[in-house]
């Protein structure tokens, strides 16, 4: 399963602390960052996530994060 997010995360410095905590809370998934999209896309991909935890756990860290459908 692939989940696609917009988020306002600008820097690769943003994306570390994200994908870690990400990383923690769904292992064995795939995070990463599509800065040069104009829509800063967040992609998570792995068995068992959930859209909506994973917007929850980043917006927590004070950033925008909207599930793309």
């Amino acid at each position: 399963m692939v989940e696609v997010f917009k988020t306002n995360i600008k820097y690769k410095g943003q994306t570390k602390p994200v994908i870690k905590k990400l990383e923690e809370n769904f292992p064995g998934s795939n995070v990463n960052f599509d800065l040069e999209d104009c829509d800063n896309i967040l992609r998570v991909e792995g068995d068992g996530i959930c859209p909506f935890k994973i917007a929850d756990l980043v917006m927590a860290d004070g950033y925008e994060c909207e599930i793309l459908l």
